[in-house]
């Protein structure tokens, strides 16, 4: 109950409807400003409805710069054992080894990421998530970053509008209680004690070494566990330079958020020694505002600034000629999303 109580009182935790009740207000006068409610599809005419929902990473992926991108192949739907026979030709034709990283390629806020540590996970995983998978070679880190880049069509620069730094949490043993005595003694991680829970079930009771380090999460996403910090400390002129250049790479990509895997601080603020894991569109979020010392209404005027940007810049594609969605076809994309969403919920 008093976890309960604690999420209760940090907003960072709160439902998405709740949080964004007062944007969608905003957004409505945004739609009536620009005379749409969708023209911010069109933010990103070379991504699908502009990254509404359900977009493909890998053919989004497959549009960015490869020297940035980590390694990627795609398993299509079909037999399990057809598919499995796939992964492993194309695994040996790279020459990749496990551990890979398997996602649903069309997931949403880290749903079914999971770190695959050999063959019999790949079936087991091919045989739950029959959508379309995307396999990647995983980068150690440790570090990982949101960078949500903007540019108008007019401009012939772009910009950083949000850096996010994100700090995987983890436990320390003491010899002498279960991981999830751990975990529900931790301050932050009982807030979330539910997902890291489930996602270690069945270390649950295990009693970690004193002083042995239990990381709980690897996937890079707030729902799943990991904690975000406001990272403006690490933007400079040639990280936001070398960003600007890979966006303007991707034609008809204005709008959204590269996540980065990263060894170094310091390269990455020269711009350099990071790697895209993926890059999300127009409903993407400047993932910095889940700061724990951010205020609510400062999250919520970087939430209108976004959203009024997204309008911006896809009134203006419009002006040049692309068609933003129809209402209907953004209802048909978010039923089919939740139709065959991933049936991985939590991930690794």
């Amino acid at each position: 109950m008093r976890a309960r109580a604690a999420r209760l009182r940090r907003w960072e935790f709160w439902p998405s409807l709740i949080l964004n009740a007062p944007v969608a207000v905003w957004g409505v006068g945004l739609a009536l400003r620009h005379r749409s409610l969708s023209v911010f599809t069109a933010a990103n005419p070379g991504i699908e409805e502009g990254g509404f929902v359900g977009e493909s990473k890998s053919a989004i992926l497959a549009r960015l710069p490869p020297d940035w991108v980590l390694p990627w192949l795609v398993i299509q739907p079909g037999a399990a054992n057809v598919r499995n026979d796939a992964l492993e030709a194309m695994r040996r034709a790279h020459g990749w080894a496990y551990p890979l990283v398997f996602k649903p390629d069309a997931g949403q806020r880290g749903t079914g990421v999971r770190w695959i540590r050999n063959a019999g996970d790949a079936r087991r995983y091919l045989v739950e998530e029959t959508g379309r998978v995307l396999v990647q070679v995983p980068h150690d880190g440790p570090y990982e970053a949101g960078l949500f880049y903007v540019r108008h069509p007019d401009e012939p620069q772009g910009r950083l509008f949000s850096v996010t730094d994100k700090r995987f949490p983890a436990v320390t043993g003491d010899g002498r209680s279960t991981l999830e005595a751990l975990i529900l003694a931790h301050p932050r991680a009982r807030l979330q004690a539910g997902v890291f829970l489930q996602r270690h079930a069945a270390l649950r009771e295990c009693v970690p070494a004193a002083g042995q380090v239990v990381p709980l999460v690897r996937a890079g996403n707030h729902a799943q566990g990991t904690q975000f910090f406001d990272g403006r400390h690490l933007a400079t002129p040639a990280l936001e330079a070398r960003i600007d250049a890979i966006a303007k790479a991707f034609d008809g990509f204005y709008f959204g958020r590269f996540d980065v895997r990263y060894a170094d601080p310091a390269d990455l603020m020269a711009g350099r020694g990071f790697a895209i894991v993926e890059l999300n569109g127009v409903t993407s979020e400047a993932t910095h505002i889940y700061d724990p010392a951010a205020s609510l209404w400062r999250a919520w005027l970087t939430l209108m600034r976004q959203w009024s940007l997204a309008f911006v810049i896809g009134a203006a594609n419009r002006r040049r000629g692309h068609r933003p969605a129809t209402l209907g076809r953004l209802a048909r994309l978010t039923w089919a999303y939740w139709k065959t969403r991933p049936t991985h919920p939590v991930a690794d």
